[in-house]
């Protein structure tokens, strides 16, 4: 069988050649764990900006990098593909980090982190009062993380996508069980609080995306799970999110929906932006049909004071049925025993 993590000859010539250079070769030492802008770039190398676009472009070329847009500002980091991201690694791996310019440019990088984590720290101070409140609606986020986790299982979740990232909690708590773990918010400011959040943690196999729910930055039929976390009561077309979520996954993947279950708290639509006041158990299972996954685990999450102004969670897993048609293939490649 072909190794997909090789790569031909040819191309491994064009990836250590666009290495090769002193500023590209920093450049990807930089972006191995980071996604950062050509503003970025050019402050911790003290580089022009013509300069260090025209050596992003290279790496972009020939595949090292990815480059993608959030709203006027393009941000880059280290590929996904298999086979570049092994020889890069590999390569950047071997650099001892004593050299006194690679040192400095990692103290650059530190003071970046720095000014990402106070904006974040800002937004949330900001918007500290507002997101306090609604917690003290439902259970504990604690309790509701741990019984995703449970309806999730055991097994390890492949590559994942979290539609509606915000913060980037859900990227914190399924990285480590994550091959790779993109979060997709259409707010900045989230995302900025999401990478600020990451950097402090040192969490490497994350990124996050600008992009719109009902139209996922994403190619289809990439993702082994995609989450919707607190996600669909904003939205005026829930159903076509999940559809587009669905569109998202591998066949067998699974799609992981938390939200709440119908309620009568109207106060949430004028100062929390809620579009829709919750979702019954058969509203949820119609969605999910209509996307053609089916319902493989349900958790109702319920606070344990008995008040007409506390919140239920609902927290549901649903599978794609190409699932079935996957194993009845596999049935009927097995030898007949006799």
């Amino acid at each position: 069988m072909l190794d997909t993590s090789k790569l031909s000859f040819a191309a491994s010539i064009e990836v250590l050649k666009a290495l090769g250079e002193p500023t590209r070769l920093r450049l990807v030492r930089l972006l191995a764990s980071h996604d950062l802008t050509v503003s970025d770039l050019t402050s911790i190398l003290g580089q022009s900006q013509p300069r260090i676009s025209r050596h992003l472009r290279l790496l972009v070329e020939c595949g090292v990098l990815t480059r993608y847009q959030e709203g006027a500002w393009a941000y880059f980091r280290s590929a996904d593909a298999l086979d570049v991201a092994t020889l890069t690694r590999a390569v950047v791996g071997r650099i001892a980090g004593d050299d006194p310019m690679l040192a400095r440019d990692l103290d650059r990088l530190e003071a970046i982190r720095r000014e990402r984590a106070a904006r974040a720290a800002d937004y949330f101070a900001r918007n500290a009062e507002r997101w306090d409140r609604l917690r003290l609606l439902h259970v504990a986020d604690a309790d509701v993380e741990a019984a995703l986790l449970e309806a999730l299982g055991e097994e390890t979740l492949g590559d994942v996508l979290d539609v509606g990232t915000g913060t980037g909690r859900l990227l914190e708590l399924l990285a480590p069980r994550a091959a790779r773990i993109v979060g997709v918010d259409a707010s900045r400011e989230m995302l900025q609080v999401a990478r600020a959040k990451l950097d402090a943690a040192g969490i490497a196999n994350a990124q996050v995306r600008q992009g719109d729910a009902y139209s996922l930055p994403l190619a289809h039929g990439s993702f082994d799970l995609v989450t919707l976390h607190q996600v669909l009561h904003y939205l005026d077309d829930p159903g076509a999110a999940v559809r587009e979520a669905a569109r998202m996954l591998r066949p067998a993947g699974r799609l992981a929906i938390v939200d709440f279950a119908p309620h009568g708290l109207e106060f949430l639509r004028e100062e929390q932006a809620h579009v829709r006041l919750g979702f019954s158990q058969e509203t949820l299972a119609g969605y999910l049909g209509e996307a053609e996954l089916d319902v493989v685990a349900w958790r109702l999450l319920v606070p344990g004071v008995e008040c007409p102004e506390r919140l239920t969670v609902v927290v549901t897993v649903a599978q794609d049925r190409r699932r079935t048609i996957a194993a009845d293939a596999s049935s009927a490649a097995q030898p007949e025993r006799v």
